[in-house]
């Protein structure tokens, strides 16, 4: 267990303390933001979600860029030299090209550190859905299970991991191109809220619709009441400048979903917030399917 560090990236939205208890190593991704360029570090020490989305709220709109090939080997290298095997778990390749990118950057790599293992696995997750695969994994590596076993592990599980989300704003999905301008005119002049998940190939897609953002939240309660399994017993709760209804929706949970002992609730960052908007709230579990 001792030999190898498990390694991923800030779209998880997991917290510093968190990646702490988990330890586990985070690269931070960039994102651009009225002509600034920021890295979106777990501990928010460049920008602080709060001030992220107050700029959003105002009118900026953010940029986001994929970990290039030389960033990866940057980061997979402090480790290498140390004498670690590495393990990353990836942001979806459904949503980002970073995935192939590490594996370009391994394939570099072993030129340099033939002696060295390096894994890269695509979580086919998003936010705290890849956050929650990474936490279970680093329970399964305290646990000793080791690098190559744990790899097999995240490939088989991945797709337990269920994603559902919503959004107070259609207006910024309708720029990431997930719903059409006129949906977007029409939904908000009715107060229609989109409901969301991530699929098999991890695409976000838009599954049903809800009057009212109550209506919403709930929805998202009622879909893991179909799928959880009890298997683990943590749910995660992401929510991007709206906690009084990551609240409402963690409770909810609680009530409705036997077996929970642990509901964490994290920031939706920039990365993944600057396509959702302020507003966006999303439930993570382990369930029989997504």
């Amino acid at each position: 267990m001792k030999n190898y560090v498990l390694l991923t990236d800030s779209t998880t939205d997991i917290s510093q303390s968190l990646a702490d208890e988990m330890d586990v190593k985070v690269w931070p991704m960039q994102f651009e933001l009225d002509g600034l360029t920021y890295r979106n570090f777990p501990d928010e020490r460049e920008m602080k979600s709060a001030d992220f989305y107050r700029l959003m709220r105002s009118g900026k709109m953010p940029k986001t860029a994929q970990i290039n090939v030389n960033d990866f080997c940057e980061f997979f290298s402090e480790y290498l030299e140390k004498g670690l095997d590495i393990l990353y778990l990836s942001f979806s390749s459904g949503l980002s090209g970073t995935y192939n990118n590490s594996l370009t950057a391994i394939e570099e790599l072993k030129e340099k550190y033939p002696e060295r293992k390096m894994i890269s696995v695509d979580t086919l997750a998003a936010s705290m859905g890849e956050g929650l695969l990474v936490f279970l994994a680093a329970m399964k590596r305290k646990q000793g299970m080791g690098l190559e076993d744990l790899a097999k592990w995240v490939e088989d599980n991945r797709l337990h991991l269920c994603h559902w989300f919503t959004v107070d704003d259609l207006h910024h999905l309708k720029r990431g191109g997930r719903v059409s301008a006129a949906t977007a005119i029409v939904g908000s002049a009715l107060n229609i809220k989109p409901v969301l998940h991530v699929d098999d190939e991890g695409h976000l897609i838009n599954v049903t619709k809800a009057r009212g953002r109550q209506a919403s939240l709930d929805a998202l309660v009622a879909s893991m009441t179909e799928t959880y399994t009890g298997e683990y017993d943590t749910v995660m709760v992401c929510q991007g400048d709206c906690m009084k209804d990551a609240e409402y929706v963690a409770a909810q949970v609680k009530k409705k979903c036997k077996g929970i002992n642990r509901v964490i609730i994290g920031n939706i960052g920039p990365v993944i917030g600057a396509h959702a908007g302020p507003g966006v709230l999303a439930l993570f579990f382990y369930g029989d399917h997504r």
